[in-house]
């Protein structure tokens, strides 16, 4: 399984860089092994379930958790190195934090509360009224400087959280779920501004996160983690639709995973057979499998890509019979599950042609839209 995904350095380098982290507590190792790197500017996400890793792994960069072994450089210089004994604390790797529950001193006022990294650092007081003025503009939360942090809504101690975290110039920006405290509808507001905020200062981030929704609007790439390790990493659409294990494929967006077997048709054609029957073309050999590959294997077709219809088209490719068992109506989408000669396929379409329980439909599955894993993959 890989562990190094380097991102694209820039001028100066990686702004961050780990190298064969590992993190026991006790018994348990929470990190095993983990190298990457972050260049300037670019805002990678840790992506996983609870407990793979992801929050051990942002508290090691932060200088919060002692790692076993590995290293972790900022901007070029060691913070943290197990071979030659170097452990910076975390107020001298110039790092901030946004951590889930905010962290906001209640007994301050917004003002007071974004100052005070500034203070610590003996910035003279016309600077630092500047500098609070300006960020504070930048989240929108300029007429609220003299409110006590006290009265404030989530997603306002949010924005707080966030003026603190930049006010000081990070070499980066660390990101613990900030977002996970907020109700549906503020959690998109939020992550919008917060994109926008990236975007407009050239920040450098590392977000941790379980929403993969948030990791795919957010991220320039994406580490997906698993029992921590890298499962796999790359920008968000790569990974939504080249998934390198059944893994990703189910965590990172919904897919159905159909066992089957690849051989070859005629001027190379591949072929998958599905156990319930059904023959698929492919369009696309897979990185996951050899080159040359024949036997068996999982297909992997995201919920949003089968197409349903009440007739057979005959331009429609990979065209199968099947039965509607349920649908469930989710506002903008109807979920559908179909049996059919693949066995069970879950079907996610606009509610502008409702199928009903017992309907029979057509189901087309365009060749470029099959994904094939190998099973040994987990």
């Amino acid at each position: 399984m890989p562990t190094e995904h380097p991102g694209t350095a820039g001028a100066g380098g990686p702004a961050v860089e780990v190298q064969g982290l590992v993190a026991d507590y006790g018994e348990v190792q929470a990190v095993r092994g983990m190298s990457f790197r972050v260049a300037p500017g670019e805002h990678l996400t840790l992506l996983g379930p609870s407990g793979c890793g992801k929050t051990t792994t942002l508290r090691c960069i932060a200088g919060l958790e002692t790692p076993t072994a590995g290293e972790i450089r900022i901007a070029g210089e060691v913070v943290f190195s197990s071979a030659r004994g170097v452990n910076r604390s975390p107020d001298k790797r110039n790092l901030s934090m946004v951590f889930q529950n905010y962290a906001i001193w209640p007994h301050m006022t917004i003002f007071e509360n974004v100052a005070y990294a500034l203070r610590l650092r003996h910035v003279p007081r016309p600077e630092i009224e500047q500098r609070v003025a300006e960020v504070l503009h930048l989240v929108n939360m300029d007429a609220l400087a003299d409110r006590d942090a006290s009265r404030l809504s989530g997603g306002q101690q949010q924005r707080v959280a966030l003026a603190r975290g930049i006010i000081f110039h990070p070499q980066a920006m660390l990101m613990d779920e900030p977002l996970s405290n907020l109700d549906a509808r503020l959690r998109a507001q939020m992550r919008d501004a917060l994109k926008e905020l990236q975007n407009r200062l050239g920040l450098t981030t590392i977000y941790v996160t379980h929403d993969q929704e948030e990791a795919l609007a957010l991220s320039d790439r994406i580490i997906v983690m698993r029992a921590g390790q890298i499962e796999q990493a790359g920008k968000p659409l790569e990974i939504y639709n080249g998934p390198r294990t059944p893994f990703v494929a189910n965590f990172v967006g919904a897919a159905n995973l159909i066992e089957g077997c690849l051989s070859r048709g005629e001027r190379g054609r591949l072929l998958f057979t599905a156990t319930g029957g059904v023959v698929l073309e492919c369009a696309n050999p897979s990185p996951a499998l050899p080159a040359d590959y024949q036997g068996p294997c999982i297909a992997s077709v995201r919920t949003v890509y089968p197409r349903l219809s009440r007739s057979r088209d005959a331009a429609e490719q990979n065209t199968f019979p099947g039965v509607i068992q349920r649908g469930v109506f989710l506002g903008d989408t109807v979920l559908y599950t179909v049996t059919g000669g693949v066995g069970e396929l879950m079907v996610r379409a606009l509610p502008t042609d409702f199928h009903h329980e017992g309907d029979q439909v057509f189901v087309s599955i365009a060749p470029g839209h099959i994904h094939l894993l190998a099973t040994g993959a987990s």
